[in-house]
């Protein structure tokens, strides 16, 4: 199995993952543009995508899926009830033939098993996902304001792990943002700060874990040598210091990391 971002950040947000034959976006928050160019930079095409899966019902994580389905028409889309009328609603037009899956509940995409779990997040109905194959897992865990216990739990259990790292709680504080969207961040429904991030990998103390990668990270109240170099002393007071640490950038796609 293998994954590769294509955007993350508050301004769009778009992971590939693919095993075998079949590869699948989770989310599409970029210009179907953006999407060729960075699908291209990795070796790839449209053709590529057999599925499209949406953690929730905010912009940077569907805007770009309707000029995504103009040139595919065809393409699943999987989401939760809730995300699906979400979007719907944004775009205020006939709806779409949705594949509907619940929370907790495992489906197949090709040789991919993919199990959605709900984060705590000001969105109709948000979850994130662990993917399986062939004995390999890899979770993504972003947009959300806290790690609950029985979900540290789960993706303790995974070789790779994408976990958001949103932002520095100073820099937060600092910025120009008004009150309330620092509060609405920095809440339980929020997004995880580095310090957030950084406990619940210590939480964690997972005995698989190969691959960290940080996503998520705020352009305005974050940089990427804050997340990596917190997230770093954190994996080597667990005593993970030699797994793969390396942070998802909004504005250039990832290498393909191998789960």
């Amino acid at each position: 199995m293998k994954i590769c971002s294509l955007g993350s950040g508050s301004k769009g947000n778009c992971f590939y993952i693919s095993e075998s034959q079949t590869g699948i976006l989770v989310d599409a928050g970029l210009p179907v543009r953006k999407l060729k160019e960075r699908l291209a930079h990795a070796g790839l095409s449209l053709n590529a995508i057999s599925a499209i899966l949406f953690t929730h019902d905010h912009g940077d994580h569907y805007q770009g899926v309707m000029g995504l389905l103009r040139e595919c028409p065809a393409l699943p889309l999987y989401a939760t009830e809730g995300t699906a009328e979400g979007i719907e609603r944004a775009f205020q037009r006939a709806s779409w033939a949705w594949r509907i899956f619940e929370r907790k509940t495992p489906f197949e995409i090709g040789p991919l098993t993919i199990t959605p779990f709900p984060v705590p997040h000001n969105a109709a109905d948000p979850v994130g996902f662990i993917v399986a194959a062939h004995e390999r897992r890899l979770g993504l865990a972003t947009d959300l304001g806290c790690l609950p216990p029985l979900l540290r739990e789960a993706l303790a259990e995974c070789h790779a792990l994408v976990l958001e790292s949103n932002y520095d709680t100073d820099m937060l504080m600092m910025s120009g943002r008004p009150w309330s969207v620092k509060t609405r961040i920095a809440g339980l429904r929020g997004h995880l700060s580095n310090d957030d991030a950084a406990t619940c990998i210590r939480a964690m103390q997972s005995t698989v874990l190969q691959t960290l990668l940080l996503a998520h990270i705020s352009e305005e109240c974050n940089t990427t040598y804050t997340a990596h170099h917190g997230m770093a002393e954190a994996l080597r007071e667990c005593g993970l210091g030699d797994i793969t640490l390396s942070c998802f950038l909004q504005n250039e796609p990832s290498c393909m990391y191998e789960v």
